[in-house]
């Protein structure tokens, strides 16, 4: 076969296009990052979210090589930050840091966008207990006490959460299904807003991760009446698991995940995923996150996707069952 002298010149200059019709993300990925990194927190400022991220955010930062901003986007139980993220473009400069409520939220809220379609998980940082704490200046000692002044009075008792449609609010719901009794929600903007009342006694029971409450329960201003882990937790010496006492196989750890955009660059997600891992896992920062009351996981990407998948799948029944919507 006989080929025209112009033949290799038009296939130089195809190719030449090609390669300026490149998006800039995937010329950009040997220098990754080349500029500020944002790091969404969607929950508002002293919340376990933005705790958990603030440990981790200056080491990442020098790992990185370039300054990572924490960027606090608070309301809804997590999906007006979720929402922004989503919509951020997959070139490796935005990512989030997903609460619990990133799987809850799936089924509770009419959401825009769908997790497993508009996120890559990068790691799964941290798992931890949820606690059911009383304030010191209630008759109630023990989960009994509070089930069985709930069956005398029911709905008389308020307990706070972070919000309608948490892992906090949904957790609780199930114990009222197999305990048989009825409590009132207050929910909250947030775990640091929703703390702060229960600290002061405007609300005699709160459902929280223990890091924004470990210092209170230390100091004897919150009483623990159990934990939502399988068995009794170190981080909450002396609290039984929900299990424990008798609701069968309860079981509702809460956790923190990194996230990034899907789409974004196959090399530039691992190369974040290497780093979060590295970071969260030195010992100081472990220290740090371990003391707040969480447990330091630090998986691999496909780890954290199936349990994100898993979670999802676990506490939409629930939720279906309950009827509990964003309005609720």
């Amino acid at each position: 076969m006989i080929r025209s002298p112009n033949t290799g010149r038009r296939g130089l200059i195809v190719a030449a296009a090609a390669g300026l019709a490149m998006p800039s993300v995937l010329r950009a990925q040997g220098t990754w990052p080349d500029k500020p990194i944002r790091l969404i927190v969607p929950w508002p400022p002293g919340g376990s979210t933005d705790v958990v991220a603030r440990i981790f955010q200056p080491r990442l930062s020098e790992v990185l090589g370039r300054p990572v901003i924490v960027e606090n986007r608070g309301g809804a139980s997590g999906s007006i930050g979720a929402g922004e993220a989503a919509r951020a473009a997959p070139d490796g400069y935005t990512w989030m840091l997903a609460y619990d409520t990133e799987a809850t939220n799936q089924t509770v809220m009419r959401l825009p966008y769908k997790a497993l379609e508009a996120f890559s998980p990068v790691s799964l940082v941290a798992t931890g207990p949820l606690a059911l704490v009383a304030h010191e200046s209630t008759p109630y000692r023990t989960y009994q006490d509070v089930v069985e002044a709930a069956k005398k009075a029911p709905d008389t008792i308020n307990y706070a959460t972070s919000g309608v449609g948490g892992l906090a609010h949904v957790a609780t719901t199930l114990l009222q299904q197999k305990g048989g009794f009825r409590i009132t929600h207050v929910p909250y903007r947030g775990g640091g807003p929703a703390a702060q009342d229960a600290v002061a006694g405007h609300v005699p029971l709160f459902m929280s991760n223990v890091v924004v409450i470990s210092q209170h329960i230390k100091s004897g201003t919150l009483r623990p009446l159990g934990v939502t882990t399988r068995a009794e937790s170190r981080h909450v010496p002396g609290a039984k698991s929900f299990a424990e006492q008798g609701v069968g196989d309860f079981e509702a750890p809460t956790w923190w995940m990194l996230l990034g955009r899907t789409g974004t660059p196959p090399p530039i997600l691992e190369r974040m995923s290497a780093a979060i891992r590295q970071v969260v896992q030195e010992p100081e920062v472990r220290q740090k996150i371990e003391e707040q009351g969480a447990d330091v996981m630090a998986s691999d990407p496909e780890t954290a996707r199936r349990f994100l998948d898993r979670e999802i799948g676990k506490w939409a029944t629930v939720i279906r069952e309950a009827d509990i919507r964003a309005d609720s």
